[in-house]
């Protein structure tokens, strides 16, 4: 006795119309095998019984097929791609991606399961997550048809001129693209190494902010550490357009060496809000709202050798300690080729007490809008402009000599910021950016702390293949201060700061979910003021699951 194992492809849903949207099912018998006992047998009945339905469009009876010869004890990557494509084609865009991820798993299926989790991710409005699977289907050499296929996807989606073959009431596309609740999950671990564990200068210098002007030698501290993070949303799709939320993420530092103790360090929060996201043709319509709860934890070390600071010989490591907490809000309309949003933020920020000297305690405000024209489909500009406030309960300002008088009013920082961001796709695997952004503070008391930074960033991705991703990122900024001193001490001079930052990351993907990350980050300042002046190079690999 023999039996048939099927595939089906699904149909591309990107094109404007069937004859120029590449409309593409296929459906092949692969492999004809001699089968086995009775059980094995059963399996493939229903198996094929469910490649049957499927022909005739009775996606739900297929599944229950498809179910059947699972329990009778099929197991093979044909199983869960047929699966998979029948849970898509049911509207079941969760479960298909968990069954195509399978498939991929088998290197026979996986330029196909890659194209269809393209086009399930699609379906479901993840357009981001589509262009990924689009790129590796694109990316492979097996298959032209499928190269193709995916190729004019992609154009077509970073054109944003998606369109479905056939036009559905938006209403009736969120009924059938929504499941009622969805987890995603992120986690990360890995082990490295930091040369300056506690961003310790590296030359000896006088401390002008001590009467006596010693001399300071730094002892520079490097060791092993492991990074830590994870991050958690589930979301509840009551809504045709909008879901509700709530999200938990953690990340952290964590040396291994007892001595670099006090360089530990961990934040984690909690957001819960909704989340609204209508598409009506080429346009988009998003709002996000949230109000989160965070928790900061780091000691108050000196740089110098890493031991903690302390005043009169009283201890103030938690000084740097935080909980945060407030609102957020965010609109974005996009269009074809146009996109703009706003964003406002309001955070009260309090730190640990220490009652020995001024908590860093405040008001943290946040007014942004930015624009974005996309002029082709693979370059876009966009400008941001912004205004932000922190305003402290308990800092007192400075003079401007220098001098912090406990009776001067307390501090008051506002902001303005202005940056502007330029992207090209010079291939379908590689992009690459550039920006520049000016900020000013200004100081409300005298203007003793106003300054004045230029922000220049460049931003470059790779994918040279199906599995491999590479990142490229760094910044150099520099700051004007035209009143502030080094030292907060005239003798000293004027204070000047530079800060650069790079960053390399790249990871290979064993598995759809599972990954390995190298990352290497390496960050400088220099200044006048030598007790903010470091070079810090931080190495590791580690794993990465997504969910």
């Amino acid at each position: 006795m023999t039996g048939a194992w099927a595939i089906f492809a699904i149909a591309n849903p990107i094109g404007r119309q069937r004859s120029r949207g590449a409309v593409w099912i296929a459906l092949a018998f692969l492999l004809l095998t001699p089968l086995r006992p009775s059980l094995a047998m059963t399996a493939e009945e229903a198996f094929a019984d469910g490649n049957r339905l499927f022909r005739d469009d009775l996606y739900w009876a297929a599944l229950l097929r498809y179910r059947q010869a699972t329990d009778a004890g099929m197991d093979s990557p044909l199983l869960h791609y047929n699966t998979g494509v029948a849970h898509y084609r049911a509207g079941q865009h969760i479960r298909a991606r968990e069954s195509l991820r399978r498939a991929a798993e088998s290197p026979p299926l996986e330029v196909l399961a890659h194209y269809n989790l393209g086009l399930n991710a699609y379906a479901a409005g993840d357009n981001d997550e589509a262009l990924r699977w689009f790129r590796r289907a694109r990316d492979q050499q097996q298959n032209v048809k499928i190269r193709e296929l995916a190729s004019r996807a992609i154009a077509r989606l970073e054109a944003e001129e998606v369109r479905t073959v056939a036009p559905v009431v938006p209403e009736q596309l969120a009924r059938q693209t929504r499941n009622l609740a969805n987890l995603e999950m992120h986690a990360r671990v890995g082990f490295g190494n930091d040369d300056n564990a506690y961003r310790s200068p590296t030359e000896p210098y006088i401390d002008f902010a001590n009467p006596n002007l010693p001399l300071v030698t730094p002892t520079v501290s490097s060791g092993a550490y492991i990074p830590v993070d994870f991050r958690a949303k589930y979301s509840i799709n009551s809504l045709i357009f909008e879901s509700f939320f709530g999200a938990y993420s953690l990340s952290g530092k964590y040396f291994q060496d007892k001595d670099l103790d006090n360089g530990n360090e961990f934040s984690h929060e909690i957001r819960f809000g909704s989340e609204y996201d209508r598409r009506e043709g080429t346009r988009r319509r998003q709002v996000y709202s949230a109000f989160s709860i965070a928790q900061h934890d780091e000691t108050y070390y000196d740089p110098d050798d890493g031991s903690v600071r302390a005043v009169n010989g009283a201890p103030i490591e938690n000084r740097m300690n935080y909980l945060r907490y407030g609102p957020e809000i965010a609109y974005r309309e996009s269009f074809a080729r146009l996109s703009f949003g706003l964003r406002l933020k309001g955070q009260l920020w309090n730190y640990d007490e220490t009652m020995i000297v001024p908590e860093f305690d405040h008001e943290y405000f946040v007014l942004r809008g930015n624009v974005q024209y996309r002029f082709t489909s693979t370059s876009l500009l966009r400008v941001n402009v912004g205004k932000y406030s922190r305003r402290f309960g308990d800092r007192p300002s400075y003079d401007l000599d220098g001098a912090q008088r406990i009776a001067n009013p307390t501090v008051r920082y506002d902001y303005l910021a202005a940056s502007l961001t330029a992207r090209q796709r010079i291939a379908d695997s590689m992009w690459f950016g550039v920006s520049y952004e000016r900020t000013d503070r200004t100081d409300r008391h005298a203007g003793y702390n106003d300054y004045s930074r230029d922000d220049y960033g460049l931003d470059f991705h790779w994918s040279p293949g199906s599995r491999f991703d590479l990142e490229v990122s760094g910044y150099y900024r520099i700051y004007d201060f035209p009143n502030a001193f080094a030292f907060n001490n005239p003798v000293a001079g004027r204070k000047t700061l530079e800060t650069t930052r790079g960053r390399l990351l790249g990871s290979y993907r064993m598995t759809p979910s599972l990954s390995i990350v190298v990352e290497a980050d390496f960050r400088g300042a220099d200044s006048t003021d030598s007790r903010i002046a470091y070079d810090r190079n931080q190495y590791s690999i580690g794993v990465r699951w997504e969910r």
